[in-house]
C-alpha cells in the first residue's frame, strides 16, 4: 500500500462498557466460582483496555499491526481497535516555521542575508509518516534549500545605471517572489503530503560586510534623481521666464544677456543654499 486509506474502528463509549463488564464480572465469578477459565477471561479484558484510541481535533493516529500499514483515524473520538495495533500520532494543524537567516549570493553575486515563514500542514499521513524519515526535520532543510535556490535566481535591486535592469527583484517584488518560493517549497514537501499554505520572505538584508558600500550607492542613487529632477525643473523655469519677458515686452535682452540670466537663475535654483541677492542701483551694462 503506498497511500493513505482512512478506517473507522468500533465505537470506545460502547467497547468500554463491554470491557468493564467483562474485566470486574470475571473478577466476580472467579472468587465466587473458583474456575480457571474466568482468570483467563480477566486477563483478555485487561488486555483490552490497551485498545483505545483517543484521537483529538485536528490530529489523526496512523495505525500499524507487526509492522504493517493498517490505516489512518482522522475523525476525532474514542474507539476500540487491535489491542495489538502500533498507534502513532501525526498532527494535522496549521504549523508555522520560522527559518535561520542564511547568508545566500543573489542573482549578482552579492551576498545577502534572507530567510522564510512557513505556513504548511500535513494532507497525507502515510507520506508524512513512511516516505520520509522525520518530516517536521524534512520541512526544515528542504525550505531552506528552497531559499538558498530562490535568492540564486533574483537580484536584492535593480542596478539600471550598471546594465543590471531586472522585473524582479528580492526587495521590490515581494507578491511575485512570495508565489515562485511558495511553488519551489510546495514542489519539494509533496513527497512528504504536506501541504503548503503561505510563503513569505520574513527578513532580507544586505550582509555586514557589504552592507555600508550598498547603503552609499542607495544614497548617491537617490542624491542623483534627485538632482536630475531639480536640474529639469530649472530648465522649464528658465525656458518660462525667458518666454513671458519675451511675450509681455518687459525688457528686451540680447543673447549674451539672456545667457547671463540663463547662468544666474540656474545657480539660484539649482543651488543647495539660498541665494543673496544683489541689488543693481546703476544701468544694465554695470
Amino acid at each position: 500500500m503506498k497511500s493513505e486509506k482512512i478506517i473507522k474502528p468500533a465505537n470506545g463509549y460502547l467497547m468500554l462498557v463491554i470491557v468493564l463488564i467483562l474485566f470486574f464480572g470475571s473478577i466476580v465469578f472467579s472468587i465466587q466460582q473458583e474456575n480457571p477459565i474466568y482468570i483467563l477471561i480477566t486477563v483478555i479484558s485487561f488486555i483490552g483496555f490497551f485498545g483505545f484510541i483517543l484521537v483529538n481535533p485536528n490530529t489523526s493516529k496512523v495505525v500499524l499491526l507487526f509492522g504493517k500499514y493498517v490505516g489512518t483515524i482522522k475523525e476525532n473520538g474514542l474507539y476500540w481497535a487491535n489491542p495489538f495495533f502500533r498507534k502513532k500520532a501525526i498532527s494535522l494543524r496549521a504549523s508555522n516555521f520560522d527559518s535561520e537567516r542564511l547568508k545566500v549570493n543573489d542573482k549578482l553575486g552579492n551576498p545577502i542575508m534572507i530567510s522564510t515563514i512557513l505556513v504548511w500542514r500535513v494532507t497525507d499521513t502515510y507520506k508524512a509518516a513512511f516516505d520520509v524519515d522525520n518530516y517536521e526535520n524534512f520541512v526544515r532543510v528542504q525550505t531552506d534549500a528552497a531559499v538558498r535556490k530562490l535568492a540564486s535566481m533574483y537580484p536584492y535591486d535593480n542596478f539600471a545605471d550598471e546594465g543590471h535592469d531586472e522585473d524582479i527583484t528580492l526587495r521590490s517584488s515581494v507578491n511575485e517572489v512570495s508565489e515562485a518560493l511558495e511553488k519551489e517549497i510546495d514542489e519539494r514537501l509533496t513527497i512528504a503530503g504536506i501541504e503548503v499554505l503561505e510563503a513569505r520572505i520574513g527578513y532580507l538584508a544586505y550582509a555586514n560586510e557589504i552592507a555600508s558600500a550598498m547603503l552609499k550607492r542607495q544614497q548617491a542613487t537617490a542624491i542623483v534623481a534627485a538632482r536630475h529632477k531639480i536640474v529639469q525643473g530649472a530648465v522649464e523655469m528658465v525656458e518660462m521666464a525667458l518666454y513671458e519677458l519675451n511675450k509681455r515686452q518687459i525688457v528686451e535682452l540680447d543673447d549674451e544677456r539672456k545667457a547671463a540670466m540663463v547662468s544666474n537663475l540656474l545657480v539660484i535654483l539649482c543651488g543647495d543654499k539660498e541665494a543673496s541677492p544683489i541689488v543693481n542701483a546703476g544701468t544694465l551694462s554695470h
